[in-house]
């Protein structure tokens, strides 16, 4: 038996990587998968592999750094599904990478942290009252290993990852007595476009070649499908009694 047949399942950065993976696995269990994405294009095909596959899905072009537009992004879903049972904000990038802190440049703090903490925080605010009406919803809070266990490549990615996770007591209170139940995920190493960048970036500053250093970070990190299988687990009814942070591979 499909584990989210007929939820109505809401990815930002739904176009790859974890979101991506996400998206195709919930639609392969049973739900409709909206992706929420900046990149258009990449959006699309990732409903066409879930249409493909026997799943339904929609894809919406999204900055998640805008009020206005992520207003009317939930308002459209809204009119259209009437209810978001399962949101996972996973929209998200890694700016001033291997950059001290007397280099990091406050335009590369500021498009890291309006992303991944203020595009966070927007999200939730415009999907609150559609969680609210699904009556048992799950919102999903994807922050890191980094800025919660550890350090990070760069300042602003630990700073903004960390915040996420310092939003999840606010969340529970405010949205718990709602029907919502919340967990922040911090994946650890996982081969994601982002991270192989990240990767391929510091092999650069180290001299070495970019191509090698991201092809041999393919073989020893994780794959984003690791932790979709955990967002459906946490999703459906067998997960429920999960609370809490989960940190996975």
């Amino acid at each position: 038996m499909k584990k989210l047949t007929d939820k109505i399942a809401v990815i930002t950065g739904g176009a790859t990587g974890i979101g991506g993976s996400a998206a195709e696995l919930f639609a392969a269990e049973g739900a409709t998968a909206l992706v929420l994405d900046y990149d258009e294009t990449e959006g699309r095909a990732t409903i066409e592999r879930i249409r493909q596959a026997g799943g339904t899905g929609e894809s919406y072009q999204i900055d998640v750094r805008s009020g206005p537009e992520t207003a009317d992004v939930f308002e459209r879903i809204g009119e259209t599904y009437g209810r978001v049972d399962i949101l996972v904000c996973s929209a998200g990038v890694l700016k001033g990478a291997y950059s001290g802190i007397s280099e990091l440049s406050e335009e590369d703090w500021n498009a890291t942290l309006d992303t991944n903490l203020k595009g966070t925080y927007l999200t939730a605010k415009h999907a609150a009252p559609l969680l609210e009406r699904a009556g048992e919803s799950v919102l999903f809070l994807i922050a890191s290993g980094a800025g919660v266990r550890g350090g990070s490549s760069s300042f602003a990615y630990a700073a903004s990852k960390a915040g996420i996770h310092g939003m999840y007591h606010n969340f529970v209170s405010d949205l718990g007595p709602k029907g919502t139940r919340v967990h922040v995920i911090c994946p650890g190493g996982i081969a994601t476009p982002l991270k192989l960048r990240n990767v391929g970036e510091g092999a650069a500053a180290r001299g070495e070649d970019a191509e090698q250093a991201i092809e041999a970070a393919r073989q020893s990190l994780g794959e984003p499908i690791g932790v979709a299988r955990v967002l459906a687990f946490l999703a459906s009814e067998e997960g429920s009694y999960v609370r809490g942070t989960v940190f996975t591979r």
